[in-house]
């Protein structure tokens, strides 16, 4: 099986994995790779190990060195010139009267390249300002519209519940996730109750929705119109909180209550 090693460019972005080329590479390295873009500098966070050939994309790209110390120098300059870019791109869209947000600009490695990050509500005609920031920048100039959440996930912030947003500490790629991961939850389907600082369904949906399945295990009898047995009597399940792990039960009265799963059995109902 080929060896290879896992890069990240950004440092909250995806693992890519290149040919370590028997370079002696350890985790945290900065490293020079070679990619369909060119020359660029990423941090190595998987060491090098086996994997079946088929689970990679290839060809596979190459780690060409451990980075010097001008390498680290280029992209710390990379990133001023980043910021100058952001500052006379933000000028420029106001120039041109274009209704978009300018939320990132990056440098290729060799500096040839900047590539500027945007969201609107629409698209934008930017063939103008294209040829203006490359005239004004001195380099190309590649404008990128992205969405809501990539938005996020580059700004970063504070979710809802108060601790770093998922998308910029831990998840590394997104995932479809619809509203049925949170009716599946019991969760209020109220969208300022559901919904992340971007917009869209929080991305905890998705996860704590599979946490909640491995903690269940593969079958769940305690199903919503069930029979069971509660301390207090037989009576009907008609609500769960998966969070809490507890169950709502209606009895013969109309009177409803709230127990703990592990206290509750079914009932087996004779047809």
């Amino acid at each position: 099986m080929p060896l290879v090693v896992g890069i990240r460019f950004k440092e909250k972005g995806k693992v890519y994995y290149f040919d370590p080329c028997e370079l002696s590479l350890k985790l945290g390295d900065k490293v020079i790779v070679e990619t369909v873009k060119g020359t660029e500098m990423g941090t190595v966070v998987t060491e090098v190990k086996e994997v079946p050939e088929e689970k990679l994309v290839s060809p596979l790209k190459k780690v060409l060195r451990v980075a010097r110390e001008q390498d680290i120098l280029r992209e710390q300059q990379n990133r001023d010139k980043a910021k100058e870019a952001i500052e006379i791109t933000e000028k420029k869209i106001k120039e041109h009267g274009l209704d978009m947000h300018l939320v990132d600009a990056e440098y290729a490695f060799d500096g040839s390249r900047v590539t500027i990050y945007f969201t609107a509500d629409a698209r934008v005609d930017f063939r103008e300002l294209v040829k203006d920031l490359a005239s004004t920048l001195k380099t190309r100039v590649e404008l990128r519209q992205i969405g809501v959440r990539d938005e996020a996930k580059l700004i970063g912030g504070f979710g809802p519940c108060g601790r770093e947003l998922c998308c910029s500490s831990f998840l590394y790629e997104f995932e479809p996730i619809s509203i049925k991961l949170a009716k599946e939850q019991n969760l209020s389907l109220n969208p300022s109750k559901i919904s992340g600082i971007c917009g869209r369904l929080l991305c905890c949906l998705r996860f704590e929705a599979e946490e909640v399945a491995v903690e269940e295990g593969p079958t769940l009898a305690l199903e919503i119109g069930s029979y069971v047995i509660t301390p207090e009597g037989e009576g009907k399940v008609v609500s769960r909180d998966e969070q809490k792990g507890t169950i709502i039960v209606e009895f013969e009265d109309g009177t409803t209550d709230e127990f703990p799963e592990e206290e509750v059995d079914v009932k087996n109902v004779e047809t």
